[in-house]
C-alpha cells in the first residue's frame, strides 16, 4: 500500500466478486488529446481539419455533444479521469501539479479487480521515477511508457522508469506500444485497461511532411496544427484495426476526449473562451464512446457529461468499487450507454483556482533521468517541480472563477483579486455562446444555484484540507 488511505486489493476484489468470468467484463481504452478544442474535428463542423476516423466513430456510435473537461487545463483534467473527483479536491490546481498519493485511482481499482493496466503517452501528474509515489507504476499501472508532459515526434519516453529513445510520429509511437500491451493481454485472455494520452495537438506543433501537405493551402502554423490532429486520428484508426484483428473490439469500450478546450490556434466551435477559462470554449471538448457490444446503433446525446464521470462509469460497468470511496463529483453514465438516461440528476461544478502552473519540459526531464541511469556521476540530480499544498484553505474565501452547471443552466461565480464577487447566468439551450446574462431575470434560480455552488465549493475545500483521508 503506497499511502495511509485505508483500502486493500482484496477489498476491491471482493467488491467485484459478482463477475467471475473475464469475458463478462469489458476491456477499456481511454483516449485523450492534448489541447484539442470542441471545433477541432470535422464532425463538429470544421471544414478544414481531416479526422476521418473520429468522424466514423462519431457517426456510428455514441457522440457526446456536451462533454466537458473537469478543468480548463491539462493536469487537473487528467487527475479527474483517474479519480472521478474535481482536481481541486486533491490540490491539482493547474498544469504541472501532481496527484496526491492518497488518491484512489481507476487503474488501482481495475488492477485489483484482475485487469491488466497500462499507461501510454502524456502523464503530467507527477514524477516518472519508478519509486515516486505519483509515478504511473505507483498509481496502478503495471506497465507504462510515458512522458512527463507533451511530446513531439521520435520522443524520449520512460518505460517503467527507464528512459528510451523512440522513432516515429509521436501519436503512432504510443499507439504502437499500447497495441503490444493489448496483444499480450488478449493472448493471456485477461481484460485490459489501457490509457493512451496523446501529446497532440499541443504546441510547438511539428507535423510530418505528409500530414502538412494535406493542408498545403493553409498558413504553416495551421499546416502543423491540423497535421498533428490528422496524424493522431490515423493512429486511432490503427488502434481500432488492431482491436478488430484481435477479435476484442466488440467488448472493448473506447472513450475519446480532450483534456481542455482549444488554444487560440484551434477552434472552440464558436463557443466563448479558450483553454484556461471555464467559459464553454475552455471546457467543452469532443466526446465519443465506441462499444459495439452495447452501443449498437448511432446516437447523439446532449446530456452534460464530464471527465469526472469516467471513473464511476467504468467501475459501475465492471461491478467493483472502492470500499472507502472519498466524495465523487462524477456519476455513472451506464444508463446513458443503455439509452436510458435523459437528464443528469447531479449538477457539475467547475472551479479554476488562481494558482499558477508549473513548467515541465519532457525532453529535459527525461535527458536528466537517462543521464542518472548511466551512473551516479553522469548527471546532476533532477529537482521536482511539484508544488506542495499548504492547508488549511479557507471555506469562506473562495477565490477564482467557478461555475455550476445544472442541465442547460450555467451560473458563473467570478471573484476578482480583491475578493469582490459577481454572478452571471446563462441558458445554454438558447445561448451556448454565453452572451446574454440572465441574472436579473432569474433571481430565484440564481439564489438556488448560488447556494448549491457554495455548498459544493466548501466540500471541495474540505477535501483539499485532507478531510477525505482521515
Amino acid at each position: 500500500m503506497r499511502t495511509n488511505f485505508h483500502f486493500s486489493a482484496m477489498a476491491f476484489m471482493l467488491c467485484g466478486a459478482a463477475l467471475t468470468a473475464a469475458e463478462q467484463r469489458p476491456n477499456v481504452v481511454l483516449l485523450m488529446a492534448d489541447d484539442q478544442g470542441f471545433g477541432d474535428v470535422a464532425y463538429n463542423g470544421n471544414p478544414h481539419v481531416k479526422t476521418p476516423v473520429l468522424d466514423e466513430m462519431a457517426q456510428a456510435r455514441l457522440r457526446l455533444d456536451r462533454f466537458y473537461a473537469a478543468a480548463p487545463v491539462c493536469s487537473p483534467t487528467r487527475g479527474s479521469v483517474l479519480t472521478g473527483r474535481h482536481p481541486n479536491r486533491f490540490g491539482c490546481f493547474s498544469w504541472g501539479h501532481s496527484l496526491r498519493p492518497e488518491e484512489v485511482t481507476l487503474a488501482e481499482a481495475l488492477q485489483a479487480a484482475g485487469y491488466a493496466t497500462g499507461h501510454f503517452g502524456k502523464w503530467h501528474l507527477g514524477s516518472l521515477e519508478a519509486d515516486s509515489l505519483v509515478s504511473p507504476g505507483k498509481c496502478g499501472f503495471a506497465e507504462w511508457f510515458s512522458s512527463p508532459n507533451f511530446f513531439e515526434n521520435s520522443p524520449l519516453l520512460c518505460r517503467n522508469g527507464k528512459v528510451e529513445q523512440t522513432t516515429g510520429e509521436g501519436s503512432q509511437v504510443i499507439v504502437n506500444a499500447a497495441v503490444e500491451f493489448i496483444r499480450k493481454s488478449a493472448a493471456a485472455k485477461r481484460p485490459f485497461f489501457t490509457v493512451i494520452w496523446f501529446g497532440s495537438p499541443h504546441g510547438p506543433h511539428q507535423a510530418l511532411d505528409e500530414d502538412r501537405q494535406l493542408y498545403a493551402d493553409q498558413p504553416p502554423a495551421m499546416q502543423n496544427y491540423w497535421g498533428e490532429i490528422t496524424a493522431m486520428d490515423r493512429a486511432i484508426g490503427h488502434l481500432r484495426k488492431e482491436l478488430r484483428g484481435l477479435g476484442v473490439a466488440d467488448n472493448t469500450l473506447v472513450w475519446y476526449t480532450s483534456d481542455n478546450g482549444a488554444t487560440a490556434l484551434g477552434s472552440t466551435g464558436s463557443l466563448r473562451g479558450n483553454k484556461a477559462s471555464i467559459w464553454e470554449g475552455g471546457l467543452r471538448v469532443p466526446g465519443i464512446i465506441e462499444w459495439p457490444a452495447v452501443v449498437k446503433s448511432p446516437r447523439r446525446s446532449e446530456l452534460p457529461c464530464c471527465s469526472v464521470d469516467i471513473y464511476p462509469t467504468v467501475l459501475d460497468l465492471v461491478s467493483t468499487s472502492a470500499p472507502q470511496q472519498p466524495p465523487l463529483d462524477g456519476i455513472s453514465l451506464k444508463p446513458l450507454l443503455a439509452s436510458d438516461m435523459d437528464r443528469r440528476e447531479k449538477p457539475l461544478g467547475f472551479w479554476h483556482y488562481p494558482v499558477p502552473g508549473v513548467g515541465v519540459n519532457s525532453q529535459q526531464v527525461l535527458q536528466q533521468m537517462a543521464g542518472r541511469q548511466k551512473g551516479p556521476s553522469a548527471a546532476p540530480a533532477a529537482t521536482t517541480n511539484i508544488p506542495v499544498e499548504t492547508p488549511p484553505y479557507s471555506e469562506t474565501e473562495l477565490p477564482g472563477h467557478a461555475a455550476w452547471l445544472d442541465g442547460n443552466w450555467k451560473l458563473h461565480r467570478i471573484a476578482n483579486s480583491t475578493g469582490e464577487v459577481r454572478f452571471e447566468l446563462y441558458d445554454l439551450a438558447h445561448d451556448m455562446q454565453e452572451k446574454t446574462d440572465l441574472v436579473a431575470k432569474e433571481p430565484a434560480r440564481v439564489e438556488s444555484m448560488k447556494q448549491q455552488l457554495s455548498t459544493w465549493q466548501q466540500s471541495v475545500v474540505r477535501s483539499l484540507n485532507g478531510e477525505d483521508y482521515k
